[in-house]
């Protein structure tokens, strides 16, 4: 990879940081702040799932706009519109008001992520493509990991200014991407069949060979979001963990995740392979879920934590991979497309865990142990028959 493609992925790589540590920062202190609005896991679960519902809805158009129009355009105009969305968040004097600026904040992430993933594809070659995914994996997962630390300790100010400091740094990220960003071809003739009715595309998707791993997608989504939407309840309520409790937990997990997916990721798939590294992380994200219901100790949950965040980060850029891949001159539409079977994935998981969450406090995890692990059935009978994987 040449200097300036270098240049480029670190600066998609910084995008993503910013993108998903500005919905990764709400985790620690939304129990407290949901409680100024007299609201409880439920009502967190359906934030969280209406994310991912926007992302599920404007995800095919994004990818197939990227084709058509350019990345860059979709990548500033998505960081503006999480911007303008976190600083309605903070402003926001009832429950609809949140409800509306987070969707806004999903409808601005559909649009980076899959202009980001595809703008990865175009500046990288085959063989350079899984360590360029592993590395925006990395900033990804750095992101989220980043994220709760910076909510948890930014409310230390006042509830609302975590998303204040999100929202200004998104809109800078935009100036940033405006300047010095490049530019990359168009890929029109790919994007000539493409639809913007999410249940054609839906459709459209199943005729891909990369289909299988998009059914993937969906089932880790599902699986993982449950962990996402309910352990800062789970912590709140079962050991009255406080916002910084939670917010140390999990950047020290994430921490992990980003030296493995930075400094390891591209030594194991070539060693293991990208649909192996799936199919055992799958389970040792299974395995992690059940612990959790059983440990006690905040140094031996933050373990176990820990070993789970590892096994969700080496997932999907493993998975972004494969897809990439077989994706051929369609990458906008096949990043699109992942994004929109992770939203959705992230819709529903969210908002059965919150519910879920209320009726019995550790039922999540066994949901989502169950979910993973019918992903790594689902997964390992389709690769017995792809021998060339």
């Amino acid at each position: 990879m040449n200097k300036h493609n270098r240049f480029a992925l670190f600066l998609l790589m910084f995008i993503m940081f910013i993108t998903m540590s500005s919905i990764g920062l709400i985790i620690p202190i939304m129990p407290a702040y949901l409680k100024t609005f007299g609201a409880a896991g439920q009502v967190l679960g359906f934030l969280i799932a209406i994310i991912a519902f926007a992302q599920f809805i404007f995800s095919p158009l994004a990818g197939n706009l990227s084709d058509r129009i350019g990345r860059k355009k979709l990548i500033v105009f998505g960081l503006v519109m999480t911007g303008i969305a976190q600083i309605g968040f903070a402003l926001s004097g009832h429950l609809v008001e949140l409800f509306l600026w987070r969707f806004l904040t999903g409808v601005g992430s559909a649009f980076i992520m899959p202009s980001v993933m595809a703008y990865a594809a175009d500046i990288t070659t085959l063989e350079e493509r899984g360590k360029a995914m592993g590395l925006i994996g990395a900033a990804i997962s750095f992101g989220f990991m980043i994220g709760p630390g910076i909510g948890g300790a930014l409310s230390n100010v006042n509830i609302h200014f975590p998303f204040y400091f999100a929202g200004g740094a998104a809109i800078v990220t935009a100036i940033l991407s405006v300047i010095f960003l490049p530019k990359t071809a168009l890929t029109v003739a790919a994007a000539s069949e493409a639809s913007n009715n999410i249940v054609k595309e839906i459709m459209r998707s199943v005729k891909k060979p990369y289909f299988i791993m998009l059914v993937i997608v969906f089932i880790f989504s599902f699986g993982i979001s449950n962990f996402q939407a309910t352990l800062s309840i789970y912590l709140t309520y079962k050991f009255d963990y406080s916002p910084n409790d939670i917010a140390i937990l999990m950047t020290i997990g994430g921490f992990a995740g980003v030296i493995i997916q930075g400094v390891l990721l591209s030594r194991l798939f070539k060693r293991f392979g990208e649909l192996r590294i799936v199919l055992w992380s799958l389970v040792v994200a299974a395995i992690s879920f059940i612990l959790m219901i059983f440990v006690s100790g905040y140094f031996i949950i933050m373990l176990v934590a820990t070993i789970f965040q590892i096994a969700t980060t080496l997932i999907r850029p493993a998975i972004n991979t494969l897809v990439s891949k077989s994706a051929g001159n369609e990458q906008g539409y096949a990043a699109g497309m992942n994004t929109a079977y992770m939203s959705l994935g992230n819709v529903i998981g969210p908002a059965l865990a919150g519910t879920l969450v209320d009726w019995k406090l550790d039922s999540p995890f066994v949901l989502g142990a169950i979910i993973l692990f019918i992903g790594y059935l689902v997964l390992y009978s389709w690769s017995r028959k792809q021998p060339a994987l």
